[in-house]
């Protein structure tokens, strides 16, 4: 599917919203770059894999989950030989503790054997070398004194030569003549070693080796002769500490490249199960379920809500195509909805083929479609010199280019922008020729053309919006089977226009157009007489089944309260039969 038919339907933001949940940057890119499943029993396993991860993420929380990246990489650096660095082997560390974490929280609850189970058993925790990094390293530039007994033992004479250092430069700066020698009595490292601050005239009063000149020139930094040799001593001491630092790294390097290659395999898995929580924590979120996955190209979802509409305010809706007709023609007023209804059902398809669970009941049913094609939204450009007619037009001729068997063609606004006569025209041509390609279309208009079109053509379903015309605000339902009106005069009259200016109007219309425009109120009045017959229906229909139930349950505590009785009269019969034995 390209790039800008993904966009239009607004799966970029489906990703975006996904990609939140990640926490590793390498996670990030192999849900931002996932290909969908291209076979139904490919999307199944996709799905499975997210359904088995949210449930998981239901029973058991959140797992402990830390940021790591590139771990693969400097790993296989150290099985070349190469010496890692303390950020490097924390980053390992904290590496295995994700290995350690995911393994032990997919144990906290008892449940049968998962489709992702493989993910969490190619993980192998190394809890000692994870244990033994953490405890000789303190932080990315500083290993522990524990690190190991000669690591210790150097630090602690480096430590007690520093100490003497100091007492007899200290003893330097209190005696009577360092407030006329030094600049300040303290104490500082230049070049690694201990020196005092020398007033540039007194050069001469203190012996020793000068280090470094104050930027006026005015202050020597001196080490006294005293303390010369011990500082060379520290000098030595720091060589050895850095020896037996990189003896150390080198070691815990040499274990690093033991590991592979169970570790790239778990580092992968790991990634792997990232992207899976990730999707998880969005379904969570989206109150998504799994739905079926159909083996031919038709799809029925049920109680469908689009995912970017605040669930306060989203209307579900109910939306098929593929099974009695093919083809979806879609009108009703502007604002009512008919773009939303392309989107939600063109995205929950889309969402569901790169293993995304959709915000809709679970017995919603989806497809795989080969491509889903779109032209939605205003396609007008002045850098390309086009207007809106002429962006919808290059948009269908690629549709064209592409629609065939097993496609879905999602078009709003099918031929505006135009003379209305050649618009509806072109726009029933256009749906019959990519009828007779094989392609799947839902299409919104407001020509009447259309609506006559779907109501003449077998295979084609006239379905619509609806519109509250008393507070002017679209509900956002989907009617299937009945075409809707676009109330342009309805609306006119509410929004104030002169009702002598829409008597005119009417008049303007043809015969045929008013008497469309009657058959549609008729069917609006049947429609709404319908849906509270159904509405009637439901609540005879569920008053009777609590009767049902209610009988059901009598029946069954007379049944329950006869055995009981007829129990304790064999129990009584049983006990007069044991007293006429007794007496005779």
């Amino acid at each position: 599917m390209q790039p800008k038919y993904l966009t239009s339907l607004e799966f970029d933001k489906i990703l975006s919203r996904a990609a939140q949940g990640v926490v590793c940057p390498e996670a990030r890119g192999l849900l931002l770059e996932e290909q969908p499943g291209d076979t139904p029993q490919a999307v199944r396993d996709k799905l499975a894999e997210t359904d088995a991860m949210t449930a998981l993420l239901i029973k058991n929380g959140t797992p402990r989950f830390d940021r790591v990246e590139n771990m693969k990489h400097v790993v296989n650096r150290a099985c070349k030989g190469g010496v890692l660095s303390m950020a490097e082997l924390l980053e390992l560390a904290r590496t295995l503790r994700n290995f350690r974490e995911l393994t032990t929280w997919y144990h906290i609850t008892e449940h049968d054997a998962l489709c992702i189970d493989d993910h969490f058993y190619a993980m192998t925790p190394q809890p000692a070398l994870e244990k033994a990094i953490g405890q000789a390293i303190v932080s990315p530039t500083e290993m522990a004194d524990t690190a190991s007994d000669t690591l210790y033992d150097i630090r602690r004479k480096i430590r007690g030569v520093e100490n003497s250092i100091r007492d007899k430069l200290d003893a330097l700066t209190k005696s009577q003549q360092a407030g006329k020698v030094l600049q300040d009595a303290v104490v500082s490292i230049r070049n690694g070693r201990f020196v005092v601050p020398v007033k540039a005239e007194y050069r001469g009063e203190v012996g020793g080796v000068i280090h470094d000149v104050s930027s006026s020139g005015s202050t020597l930094f001196v080490e006294p002769t005293a303390v010369v040799e011990a500082n060379a001593k520290i000098l030595q001491l720091r060589n050895q500490e850095q020896a037996e630092v990189e003896r150390i790294l080198a070691a815990f390097s040499a274990q690093a490249a033991e590991l592979e290659p169970m570790f790239s395999l778990g580092y992968d898995a790991m990634l792997q199960l990232d992207v899976l929580l990730a999707k998880a924590k969005l379904a969570l979120e989206q109150k998504a379920m799994l739905p079926v996955v159909r083996e031919d190209c038709a799809f029925h979802l049920v109680r469908a809500r689009h995912p970017l509409i605040s669930p306060d305010t989203v209307v579900p809706i109910d939306v098929e195509l593929g099974k009695s007709y093919d083809t979806m023609i879609i009108t009703g007023p502007n604002t009512g909805g008919k773009t939303v209804t392309l989107k939600t059902a063109g995205l929950l398809c889309t969402m569901a083929c790169y293993g995304y669970l959709i915000p809709a009941h679970e017995t919603s049913e989806v497809c795989v479609f080969s491509d889903i094609l779109v032209d939605i939204g205003d396609e007008q450009s002045i850098e390309q010199s086009l207007s809106t007619f002429s962006g919808h037009i290059k948009n269908i001729t690629e549709i064209f280019g592409a629609a065939g068997p097993g496609t879905l063609v999602l078009m709003d606004e099918l031929g505006a922008g135009t003379d209305p006569a050649e618009g509806a025209a072109l726009a029933v041509a256009v749906i019959e020729a990519l009828r007779e390609r094989g392609a799947k279309i839902m299409a919104t208009t407001h020509y009447s053309e259309l609506k006559v079109f779907a109501l003449e053509t077998p295979g084609v379903q006239n379905a619509s919006c609806e519109f509250d015309i008393d507070t002017l605000r679209p509900t956002y339902k989907l009617s299937v089977g009945v075409p809707g009106k676009s109330n342009a005069f309805l609306i006119s009259e509410k929004l104030g226009l002169s009702p002598a200016v829409i008597e005119r109007a009417k008049q303007h219309l043809s015969a045929e157009d008013q008497k469309f425009d009657t058959v549609l109120s008729q069917l609006e009045d049947l429609k709404l007489q319908l849906k509270e017959g159904q509405a009637e229906a439901e609540r005879l229909r569920a008053t009777a089944q609590d009767a049902l139930s209610q009988a059901r349950e009598e029946r069954d505590k007379l049944i329950r309260q006869g055995q009981a009785e007829l129990e304790a009269a064999r129990e009584k019969a049983r006990r007069m039969a044991a007293d006429v034995e007794r007496q005779a």
